[in-house]
Protein backbone atom coordinates (compact mmCIF):
# COMPACT_ATOMS: atom_id res chain seq x y z
CA UNK A 1 0.00 0.00 0.00
CA UNK A 2 1.05 3.28 -0.94
CA UNK A 3 1.58 5.89 1.74
CA UNK A 4 -0.95 8.82 1.60
CA UNK A 5 1.35 12.25 0.87
CA UNK A 6 -0.75 13.43 4.07
CA UNK A 7 1.19 12.09 6.18
CA UNK A 8 4.09 14.06 5.44
CA UNK A 9 5.46 16.87 7.74
CA UNK A 10 4.33 19.36 4.73
CA UNK A 11 2.46 23.08 5.34
CA UNK A 12 -1.18 22.49 5.13
CA UNK A 13 -1.29 24.63 2.10
CA UNK A 14 0.97 22.34 0.05
CA UNK A 15 -1.19 19.49 1.00
CA UNK A 16 -4.52 20.95 0.27
CA UNK A 17 -2.59 21.87 -3.84
CA UNK A 18 -1.39 18.34 -3.70
CA UNK A 19 -4.14 17.13 -3.56
CA UNK A 20 -6.47 19.24 -5.98
CA UNK A 21 -3.67 18.90 -8.13
CA UNK A 22 -4.51 15.00 -8.06
CA UNK A 23 -1.16 14.18 -6.17
CA UNK A 24 -2.17 11.31 -3.64
CA UNK A 25 -0.17 9.03 -2.59
CA UNK A 26 3.85 8.79 -3.00
CA UNK A 27 3.76 6.73 -6.42
CA UNK A 28 2.38 9.79 -8.13
CA UNK A 29 5.18 12.19 -7.32
CA UNK A 30 7.72 9.38 -8.61
CA UNK A 31 9.39 10.76 -11.45
CA UNK A 32 8.62 14.17 -11.11
CA UNK A 33 10.87 17.01 -11.33
CA UNK A 34 11.02 19.91 -8.89
CA UNK A 35 10.13 22.57 -12.45
CA UNK A 36 7.52 20.25 -13.10
CA UNK A 37 5.56 20.06 -9.54
CA UNK A 38 6.01 24.22 -9.28
CA UNK A 39 3.75 24.47 -12.65
CA UNK A 40 1.14 21.90 -11.44
CA UNK A 41 0.67 23.37 -7.80
CA UNK A 42 1.46 26.86 -8.31
CA UNK A 43 4.25 27.45 -6.01
CA UNK A 44 8.21 27.85 -6.57
CA UNK A 45 10.25 25.79 -8.03
CA UNK A 46 12.40 26.15 -4.06
CA UNK A 47 8.78 25.17 -1.88
CA UNK A 48 8.61 22.64 -4.76
CA UNK A 49 12.25 21.27 -4.51
CA UNK A 50 11.37 21.28 -0.74
CA UNK A 51 8.00 19.23 -1.15
CA UNK A 52 9.94 16.31 -2.54
CA UNK A 53 12.94 16.17 -0.26
CA UNK A 54 10.45 15.63 2.41
CA UNK A 55 8.52 13.25 0.32
CA UNK A 56 11.56 11.16 -0.27
CA UNK A 57 13.64 11.36 2.75
CA UNK A 58 10.70 10.72 5.55
CA UNK A 59 10.69 7.39 6.87
CA UNK A 60 7.57 5.37 7.28
CA UNK A 61 7.44 4.58 10.84
CA UNK A 62 4.42 2.83 10.22
CA UNK A 63 5.61 0.41 8.44
CA UNK A 64 7.64 -1.97 10.50
CA UNK A 65 10.08 -3.20 7.47
CA UNK A 66 11.51 0.25 6.29
CA UNK A 67 15.31 1.50 6.54
CA UNK A 68 14.82 3.85 9.33
CA UNK A 69 16.12 1.76 11.82
CA UNK A 70 20.16 1.93 11.85
CA UNK A 71 21.89 -1.49 11.03
CA UNK A 72 24.05 -2.16 13.66
CA UNK A 73 27.87 -3.16 13.59
CA UNK A 74 30.81 -3.45 15.65
CA UNK A 75 33.69 -1.45 15.97
CA UNK A 76 36.03 -4.11 14.89
CA UNK A 77 33.53 -4.55 11.71
CA UNK A 78 34.53 -1.12 10.91
CA UNK A 79 38.11 -1.59 11.32
CA UNK A 80 37.89 -4.29 8.84
CA UNK A 81 35.78 -2.27 6.65
CA UNK A 82 38.58 0.47 6.87
CA UNK A 83 41.58 -1.46 5.91
CA UNK A 84 39.90 -3.34 3.17
CA UNK A 85 38.85 0.13 1.47
CA UNK A 86 39.35 0.48 -2.26
CA UNK A 87 40.71 3.91 -3.59
CA UNK A 88 41.27 6.00 -6.74
CA UNK A 89 44.30 6.44 -7.85
CA UNK A 90 45.56 10.11 -9.66
CA UNK A 91 48.39 9.02 -10.89
CA UNK A 92 50.25 11.40 -8.63
CA UNK A 93 52.46 8.83 -6.08
CA UNK A 94 52.48 11.92 -3.89
CA UNK A 95 48.96 13.25 -3.89
CA UNK A 96 47.79 9.63 -3.40
CA UNK A 97 50.28 9.17 -0.32
CA UNK A 98 48.76 11.49 1.52
CA UNK A 99 45.57 10.97 0.89
CA UNK A 100 46.30 7.05 2.11
CA UNK A 101 46.56 5.36 -1.77
CA UNK A 102 44.13 7.99 -3.47
CA UNK A 103 40.64 8.93 -3.32
CA UNK A 104 38.62 6.69 -0.91
CA UNK A 105 35.51 4.65 -1.74
CA UNK A 106 32.21 5.26 0.58
CA UNK A 107 34.15 9.04 1.58
CA UNK A 108 32.96 12.47 0.45
CA UNK A 109 36.25 14.26 -0.75
CA UNK A 110 36.62 17.76 -1.26
CA UNK A 111 39.46 19.87 -3.67
CA UNK A 112 38.95 23.57 -2.60
CA UNK A 113 41.28 26.00 -4.81
CA UNK A 114 41.09 29.29 -6.84
CA UNK A 115 39.93 29.22 -10.55
CA UNK A 116 43.04 27.72 -13.17
CA UNK A 117 44.70 25.43 -10.48
CA UNK A 118 43.43 22.04 -11.31
CA UNK A 119 39.98 21.31 -9.64
CA UNK A 120 38.72 20.11 -12.84
CA UNK A 121 41.69 18.95 -14.64
CA UNK A 122 41.90 16.34 -11.07
CA UNK A 123 38.14 15.11 -11.80
CA UNK A 124 38.55 14.25 -15.34
CA UNK A 125 41.27 12.60 -13.79
CA UNK A 126 39.88 10.66 -11.80
CA UNK A 127 36.77 10.11 -13.95
CA UNK A 128 39.31 8.12 -16.29
CA UNK A 129 41.44 6.36 -13.39
CA UNK A 130 38.47 4.64 -11.82
CA UNK A 131 37.84 2.60 -15.29
CA UNK A 132 41.48 1.06 -14.50
CA UNK A 133 40.69 -2.51 -14.67
CA UNK A 134 41.08 -4.74 -11.97
CA UNK A 135 44.13 -6.48 -12.85
CA UNK A 136 46.24 -3.22 -13.01
CA UNK A 137 45.05 -2.70 -9.26
CA UNK A 138 42.08 -0.57 -10.60
CA UNK A 139 38.08 -0.95 -10.35
CA UNK A 140 37.17 -1.51 -13.32
CA UNK A 141 34.49 1.02 -12.52
CA UNK A 142 32.40 4.05 -14.07
CA UNK A 143 31.87 7.43 -13.00
CA UNK A 144 29.32 10.02 -13.23
CA UNK A 145 29.98 13.29 -13.65
CA UNK A 146 27.63 16.38 -12.92
CA UNK A 147 28.90 20.10 -14.45
CA UNK A 148 27.35 22.92 -12.92
CA UNK A 149 30.32 25.52 -14.21
CA UNK A 150 29.80 24.17 -18.22
CA UNK A 151 33.84 23.14 -17.75
CA UNK A 152 33.81 20.09 -19.16
CA UNK A 153 35.93 19.60 -22.15
CA UNK A 154 35.64 16.49 -24.04
CA UNK A 155 38.81 17.01 -25.39
CA UNK A 156 40.83 16.81 -22.39
CA UNK A 157 38.98 13.89 -21.05
CA UNK A 158 40.26 12.05 -24.26
CA UNK A 159 44.16 14.02 -23.34
CA UNK A 160 44.49 12.37 -20.09
CA UNK A 161 42.32 8.68 -21.65
CA UNK A 162 45.56 8.37 -24.25
CA UNK A 163 47.82 8.67 -21.52
CA UNK A 164 46.35 5.99 -19.00
CA UNK A 165 45.22 3.67 -22.30
CA UNK A 166 49.01 4.03 -22.90
CA UNK A 167 50.12 3.66 -19.71
CA UNK A 168 48.12 0.16 -18.60
CA UNK A 169 49.34 -0.92 -22.28
CA UNK A 170 52.97 -0.38 -21.83
CA UNK A 171 52.75 -2.57 -18.47
CA UNK A 172 50.91 -5.44 -19.74
CA UNK A 173 53.42 -5.70 -22.55
CA UNK A 174 56.17 -5.76 -20.35
CA UNK A 175 54.46 -7.79 -17.91
CA UNK A 176 52.86 -10.45 -20.77
CA UNK A 177 50.41 -10.93 -18.20
CA UNK A 178 47.64 -12.49 -19.95
CA UNK A 179 44.76 -11.26 -17.39
CA UNK A 180 46.34 -7.65 -18.26
CA UNK A 181 46.62 -8.24 -21.96
CA UNK A 182 43.03 -9.41 -22.34
CA UNK A 183 41.74 -6.70 -20.10
CA UNK A 184 43.15 -4.52 -22.63
CA UNK A 185 40.88 -5.56 -24.93
CA UNK A 186 37.89 -3.58 -23.63
CA UNK A 187 40.14 -0.79 -21.89
CA UNK A 188 40.59 1.79 -25.17
CA UNK A 189 39.60 5.60 -25.52
CA UNK A 190 36.13 4.68 -26.64
CA UNK A 191 35.20 2.50 -23.57
CA UNK A 192 36.55 5.03 -21.20
CA UNK A 193 34.26 7.81 -22.68
CA UNK A 194 31.08 5.58 -22.98
CA UNK A 195 31.42 4.94 -19.17
CA UNK A 196 31.53 8.18 -18.30
CA UNK A 197 27.95 9.88 -17.93
CA UNK A 198 27.56 13.33 -17.93
CA UNK A 199 24.99 15.57 -16.53
CA UNK A 200 24.97 19.15 -16.78
CA UNK A 201 22.89 21.18 -14.40
CA UNK A 202 22.10 24.84 -15.04
CA UNK A 203 21.07 26.20 -11.61
CA UNK A 204 20.98 24.45 -8.23
CA UNK A 205 17.06 22.90 -8.51
CA UNK A 206 18.66 21.22 -11.49
CA UNK A 207 21.60 20.22 -9.28
CA UNK A 208 19.55 18.88 -6.15
CA UNK A 209 17.14 17.65 -8.41
CA UNK A 210 20.00 15.15 -10.11
CA UNK A 211 20.99 14.02 -7.16
CA UNK A 212 18.13 12.77 -5.90
CA UNK A 213 17.53 11.05 -8.76
CA UNK A 214 20.78 9.23 -9.19
CA UNK A 215 20.13 5.96 -6.87
CA UNK A 216 17.42 4.99 -9.43
CA UNK A 217 20.01 5.93 -12.31
CA UNK A 218 22.54 3.58 -9.84
CA UNK A 219 20.55 0.98 -9.97
CA UNK A 220 21.13 0.62 -13.47
CA UNK A 221 24.42 1.75 -13.67
CA UNK A 222 26.09 -0.44 -10.72
CA UNK A 223 29.77 -0.26 -11.99
CA UNK A 224 29.74 3.20 -10.97
CA UNK A 225 32.38 3.90 -8.51
CA UNK A 226 32.79 7.37 -8.84
CA UNK A 227 29.80 10.68 -8.35
CA UNK A 228 31.77 14.22 -9.32
CA UNK A 229 29.82 17.49 -8.73
CA UNK A 230 32.02 19.85 -10.15
CA UNK A 231 31.40 22.53 -8.78
CA UNK A 232 29.17 22.54 -5.86
CA UNK A 233 29.56 25.90 -5.14
CA UNK A 234 28.47 27.62 -8.22
CA UNK A 235 24.77 28.13 -7.87
CA UNK A 236 24.43 28.57 -4.08
CA UNK A 237 26.87 31.49 -4.18
CA UNK A 238 25.03 34.48 -6.02
CA UNK A 239 21.18 34.99 -5.74
CA UNK A 240 20.15 34.18 -2.57
CA UNK A 241 18.21 36.19 -0.33
CA UNK A 242 17.19 33.73 2.31
CA UNK A 243 20.13 32.43 3.63
CA UNK A 244 18.12 29.77 6.04
CA UNK A 245 16.64 28.27 2.81
CA UNK A 246 20.34 28.15 1.13
CA UNK A 247 21.46 26.59 4.42
CA UNK A 248 18.59 23.84 4.27
CA UNK A 249 19.41 22.95 0.56
CA UNK A 250 22.72 22.32 1.02
CA UNK A 251 22.34 20.48 4.47
CA UNK A 252 19.82 18.64 2.49
CA UNK A 253 22.25 18.10 -0.63
CA UNK A 254 25.03 16.61 1.94
CA UNK A 255 23.36 14.43 3.37
CA UNK A 256 21.96 13.04 -0.03
CA UNK A 257 25.50 12.59 -1.60
CA UNK A 258 26.95 10.99 2.29
CA UNK A 259 23.95 8.74 1.40
CA UNK A 260 24.73 7.63 -1.70
CA UNK A 261 28.44 6.93 -0.85
CA UNK A 262 27.75 4.95 1.98
CA UNK A 263 24.82 2.95 0.31
CA UNK A 264 26.29 2.24 -2.79
CA UNK A 265 30.41 2.06 -2.03
CA UNK A 266 31.76 4.72 -4.19
CA UNK A 267 33.88 7.96 -3.89
CA UNK A 268 31.97 11.36 -3.89
CA UNK A 269 34.40 14.06 -5.21
CA UNK A 270 33.11 17.83 -4.89
CA UNK A 271 34.68 20.63 -6.20
CA UNK A 272 34.55 23.77 -4.43
CA UNK A 273 35.94 27.76 -4.89
CA UNK A 274 37.50 29.86 -2.84
CA UNK A 275 36.21 33.04 -1.02
CA UNK A 276 37.86 36.01 0.56
CA UNK A 277 37.74 36.09 4.40
CA UNK A 278 38.66 39.68 6.42
CA UNK A 279 39.63 39.72 9.91
CA UNK A 280 37.62 40.64 12.81
CA UNK A 281 40.03 42.32 14.45
CA UNK A 282 41.33 45.91 12.95
CA UNK A 283 44.03 45.02 11.15
CA UNK A 284 41.66 44.58 8.19
CA UNK A 285 43.40 41.32 6.61
CA UNK A 286 42.05 38.76 4.67
CA UNK A 287 42.94 35.60 3.62
CA UNK A 288 41.07 32.53 1.11
CA UNK A 289 39.05 30.37 2.26
CA UNK A 290 36.51 27.80 0.78
CA UNK A 291 33.50 28.61 -0.14
CA UNK A 292 30.10 27.85 1.31
CA UNK A 293 30.54 29.19 4.73
CA UNK A 294 32.06 27.22 8.12
CA UNK A 295 29.02 24.14 8.55
CA UNK A 296 29.73 23.34 5.27
CA UNK A 297 33.00 22.54 5.80
CA UNK A 298 31.64 19.20 7.79
CA UNK A 299 29.87 17.64 4.91
CA UNK A 300 33.07 16.21 3.68
CA UNK A 301 35.07 13.52 5.31
CA UNK A 302 38.36 14.79 3.35
CA UNK A 303 39.17 18.49 2.29
CA UNK A 304 42.41 19.06 0.00
CA UNK A 305 43.16 22.35 -0.54
CA UNK A 306 45.10 23.48 -4.23
CA UNK A 307 46.81 26.63 -4.55
CA UNK A 308 49.26 28.28 -6.17
CA UNK A 309 53.03 29.41 -4.39
CA UNK A 310 55.76 30.85 -6.36
CA UNK A 311 53.83 29.62 -10.17
CA UNK A 312 54.04 25.90 -8.67
CA UNK A 313 50.87 24.01 -8.06
CA UNK A 314 50.64 22.54 -4.61
CA UNK A 315 48.13 20.63 -2.55
CA UNK A 316 47.58 20.28 1.08
CA UNK A 317 45.38 17.87 3.12
CA UNK A 318 43.75 20.27 5.54
CA UNK A 319 41.28 17.38 6.57
CA UNK A 320 41.17 13.59 6.98
CA UNK A 321 40.31 11.68 9.97
CA UNK A 322 43.05 9.39 9.29
CA UNK A 323 45.95 11.37 7.98
CA UNK A 324 47.78 14.13 9.38
CA UNK A 325 48.51 17.09 7.47
CA UNK A 326 50.76 17.37 4.66
CA UNK A 327 51.32 19.53 1.57
CA UNK A 328 52.87 17.96 -1.68
CA UNK A 329 53.78 19.81 -5.31
CA UNK A 330 51.89 18.51 -8.74
CA UNK A 331 51.67 19.29 -12.13
CA UNK A 332 49.25 19.38 -14.77
CA UNK A 333 50.64 17.54 -17.73
CA UNK A 334 49.04 16.73 -21.36
CA UNK A 335 48.31 13.38 -19.80
CA UNK A 336 46.87 14.12 -16.77
CA UNK A 337 48.11 15.16 -12.95
CA UNK A 338 51.45 13.95 -12.15
CA UNK A 339 54.22 14.25 -9.72
CA UNK A 340 57.04 16.81 -10.02
CA UNK A 341 60.38 15.00 -9.22
CA UNK A 342 61.82 16.46 -6.01
CA UNK A 343 62.98 15.25 -2.91
CA UNK A 344 60.51 13.47 -0.21
CA UNK A 345 60.08 15.88 2.44
CA UNK A 346 59.18 14.66 6.39
CA UNK A 347 55.77 15.86 5.90
CA UNK A 348 54.27 12.89 3.43
CA UNK A 349 53.40 9.83 4.51
CA UNK A 350 54.38 6.49 2.85
CA UNK A 351 51.23 4.89 0.46
CA UNK A 352 49.27 1.91 0.08
CA UNK A 353 50.82 -0.64 -2.54
CA UNK A 354 49.57 -0.20 -5.61
CA UNK A 355 50.33 -2.00 -9.24
CA UNK A 356 49.47 1.54 -11.38
CA UNK A 357 52.23 3.46 -9.91
CA UNK A 358 54.91 3.73 -12.43
CA UNK A 359 53.98 6.99 -13.33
Amino acid sequence: MQRELGSFPLPPVHRIKLTNAGFVTVEDLKGVKPVELSKEISVTKEEALEILQAVHHTPDISNPTNNATPRTTTAFDMLKDEDSQQCIITFSERLDGILGGGVPLTKITEFCGAPGVGKTQLSLQLSVDVQIPESFGGLGGEAVYIDTEGSFIVDRLIDIAKATVAHCQQISTAENNRDQLEAMAGFSVEDILSKVHYFRCHDYVQLIATVHLLPEFLKDHSKVKLVVVDSIAFHFRHDFEDMSLRTRLLNGLAQSLIRLATDYSLAVVLTNQMTTRFSRDRSGQSHLVPALGESWGHASTVRVILYWENDQRYARLYKSPFRQEATIPYQITTGGIRDIQVPTTATEQPRKKQKVNDV
